[in-house]
C-alpha cells in the first residue's frame, strides 16, 4: 500500500476508534427535527410555485449562468436583487456569493491583511476560521460570549481589528451580548462583523435589524439555506466594501457564477418572508412548547432560538441517544466531537414552525423517558 493511501486507511481508524466517524445518510421518512428549515420554506409548495413562475417569466432563463461574474455570469437581474435584498435589511450594499461558506471564507481571507487583528469567538462557524486562516492576519479567540476575554484579545490587537460573532450560534442556539460587544469593539476601534446565518426568520429579518444597529456593523453575513429554504448568501456593507469584494474576494472571483434559477429562488423565498409573521409565530409557538414539556431542562444549554441542544457529554452516549429516537420515528441527530469541544457531544434539536403539537408532545415524553431511564 503506498503511504498516502495508509495515512488515509490510519487517520479512518483512528475516527472510528474515537468514535466520530462520519457518514452520508439518505432522506428518510422520519419527523423532522434536525433540518435547518425553520420557516418550512425548503418543503413549500407555495415556494415552489412562485419560484417556477418567476423562471418562467423571465427573458433570460439560462441553465447556467455560463461563467463567473466578472466574466460572463453577471446579470443586470442579479444585481438588482443585491440591492433588493440590501435594501430590505436596511444596508447600504450587499454582493451575494454561492453559499454561506463561500461569503466568509472570502470575506475573512481578503479583508485583514499582514499585522492586522482577526478576533473570533471560540465557537464561531468552520467557514469563518478557515478564512481567517488563509489570511496573513493575526488571530485570536476569545471564550464564548465572555465580555471580559474579549477586551484582553481586543487590548492585544495590532492593525486594523476584525471581530466575529454570529447573532444565533449554530452548534448552541444562543445568541450573545450583541449591544455589550458592539460597545467593545467601538470602545477599541474595531471592526464588527456578524453572521446571521440562523436568526433569519427567527428575527424575520435577523438579529441586526430587530436592535436596530445595521448602521453601527461592519459587515453582516446572511445565508439563504437555512430559514429562507434555498442556497447562497449575501455579505451586506458599504459600497466601498461591495466593490472590495469584487476585487480581492477569491472566492468569488474564481467561481462560476450561481444559476439563474437560484437567483429567483431567493428573489422568492424573500418575498414570502416578507409576509411570514404567521409562521415566525407559529415557530416561535413551538420553541416555548418544547422547553415547557421538555423535563431534562438541566441538560439542555440555554436558548431561545430554534436550535436546543441537550447536552450528554460522550460521543457514544450521544450517538446512542439519536439512535433511540430515530428508532421512535424522530430524526434527531447526534452532534460529536470534533465538530464540538470533547465533552460537549450532544443532541442538537432544530424546531420548525411546520411541526406539529403531537410530535413536539411525542418528542419531549421520549427525550424525558431516554434521560431519565
Amino acid at each position: 500500500m503506498k503511504s498516502s493511501e495508509a495515512f488515509i486507511e490510519q487517520r479512518l481508524a483512528e475516527r472510528k476508534l474515537a468514535g466520530s466517524y462520519r457518514t452520508l445518510k439518505p432522506e428518510n421518512s422520519l419527523v423532522d427535527f434536525c433540518s435547518n428549515d425553520y420557516l418550512g420554506f425548503a418543503r413549500s409548495s407555495e415556494l415552489k410555485t412562485k419560484i417556477d413562475a418567476e423562471v418562467n417569466g423571465l427573458q433570460l432563463a439560462l441553465n447556467g449562468s455560463t461563467g463567473s461574474r466578472l466574466l460572463s455570469g453577471n446579470l443586470q437581474y442579479t444585481e438588482d436583487l443585491e440591492r433588493e435584498i440590501a435594501s430590505y435589511h436596511n444596508s447600504v450594499a450587499g454582493l451575494l456569493f454561492n453559499s454561506g461558506y463561500d461569503a466568509n471564507v472570502g470575506l475573512f481571507s481578503c479583508i485583514a491583511q499582514r499585522g492586522d487583528t482577526i478576533i473570533t469567538d471560540e465557537l464561531i462557524h468552520a467557514s469563518i476560521i478557515d478564512g481567517a486562516r488563509l489570511s496573513h492576519a493575526n488571530r485570536y479567540t476569545f471564550k464564548h460570549n465572555d465580555l471580559d476575554s474579549l477586551e484582553a484579545k481586543l487590548k492585544q490587537a495590532r492593525g486594523n481589528c476584525y471581530v466575529a460573532i454570529e447573532s444565533v450560534y449554530s452548534m448552541d442556539g444562543d445568541t450573545p451580548p450583541l449591544l455589550d460587544i458592539l460597545l467593545l469593539t467601538e470602545k477599541y476601534d474595531a471592526a464588527l462583523i456578524v453572521d446571521e446565518a440562523h436568526a433569519i426568520g427567527l428575527h424575520k429579518k435577523g438579529l441586526i435589524n430587530k436592535l436596530g444597529i445595521e448602521n453601527k456593523i461592519f459587515a453582516r453575513v446572511i445565508t439563504f439555506g437555512k430559514a429562507l429554504g434555498c442556497h447562497g448568501a449575501i455579505v451586506l456593507g458599504s459600497e466601498a466594501l461591495r466593490n472590495y469584494l469584487i476585487n480581492f474576494a477569491r472566492s468569488f472571483i474564481y467561481t462560476t457564477a450561481t444559476s439563474v434559477h437560484q437567483i429567483a429562488s431567493i428573489k422568492t423565498a424573500y418575498q414570502m418572508l416578507q409576509h411570514s409573521d404567521k409562521t415566525i409565530k407559529a415557530l416561535n409557538s413551538n420553541i416555548s412548547l418544547f422547553k415547557e414539556k421538555i423535563s431534562t431542562a438541566s441538560a439542555l444549554l440555554k436558548s431561545d432560538s430554534a436550535i436546543q441542544c441537550l447536552l450528554l457529554n460522550d460521543n457514544e452516549r450521544a450517538r446512542e441517544a439519536a439512535l433511540y429516537l430515530q428508532n421512535k420515528g424522530l430524526d434527531v441527530r447526534a452532534i460529536l466531537s470534533p465538530t464540538v469541544p470533547a465533552g460537549t457531544e450532544r443532541l442538537r434539536i432544530c424546531l420548525h414552525a411546520y411541526n406539529t403539537i403531537d410530535e413536539i408532545n411525542l418528542l419531549t415524553k421520549t427525550i424525558n423517558e431516554l434521560i431519565n431511564a
